[in-house]
């Protein structure tokens, strides 16, 4: 297995790391306060152009079947945090298509909104983050788009995939200090073992049957 500390730049998933430490409780919610640091103008140009697309994102799975049945297990989850079904969905597929846009694990970003911000729209922390993802708002004016509202679900869950990737980026895949970015704690343990204790929480193995129907329909010419 791959250590938390040392995950390829490739879609993370939640069987590619170990345990990191002894696991910290989750809080209801721990605000996010990114710290400001300055970006080359190549990055700046190249995040600004993941944030800024606004085509519409339809979440691509191998099949309906496993969109579905994933869909099913993650609503499940949810359901106590977020009674509405309609939104949830929404929330849900919002979520996998952002990340898996970011090549991100849907399941880790699902456990960093649980910690960040306990899966309440429009949390604000005492440092001023915001929505889901607790989006700092100094990054909507680096990225020259201060019109962007970041209590929105889709731009929330866009900005904070992208953050993530960056900070991934930087830390070449080690996601323990990205995530220490992230929370603007590099270097401790809290925070990254919180994430990673709810990332566990919400992993999802398919079916097996479903895996090889998936398969076999890909397969035909």
């Amino acid at each position: 297995m791959t250590p938390l500390t040392r995950l390829p730049r490739r879609l993370l998933g939640a069987t590619a790391i170990v345990s990191l430490m002894a696991l910290a409780g989750i809080s209801g919610a721990q605000a996010g306060q990114q710290q400001y640091e300055p970006l080359s103008a190549s990055v700046q140009a190249a995040l600004q152009g993941a944030v800024s697309d606004r085509a519409p994102g339809h979440p691509v799975f191998a099949s309906h079947a496993l969109r579905d049945h994933w869909l099913s297990e993650m609503s499940r989850q949810l359901a106590k945090r977020i009674p509405d079904e309609r939104y949830r969905h929404d929330l849900l597929l919002s979520v996998h298509y952002e990340a898996t846009r970011a090549g991100l694990d849907p399941q880790l970003v699902l456990g960093l909104i649980q910690v960040e911000s306990n899966f309440r729209k429009y949390a604000v922390s005492s440092a001023g983050a915001r929505g889901y993802m607790q989006v700092m708002p100094f990054w909507s004016k680096l990225l020259a788009q201060s019109e962007d509202n970041l209590f929105h679900l889709r731009t929330n869950l866009r900005y904070g995939c992208t953050i993530l990737r960056h900070y991934l980026d930087i830390e070449n895949g080690n996601l323990f200090r990205a995530l220490g970015r992230y929370n603007g704690s590099l270097g401790k343990a809290d925070y990254p073992n919180k994430v990673h204790a709810a990332w566990q929480r919400w992993a999802y193995q398919p079916p097996p049957e479903l895996i090889t129907a998936a398969n076999q329909t890909a397969a035909r010419p």
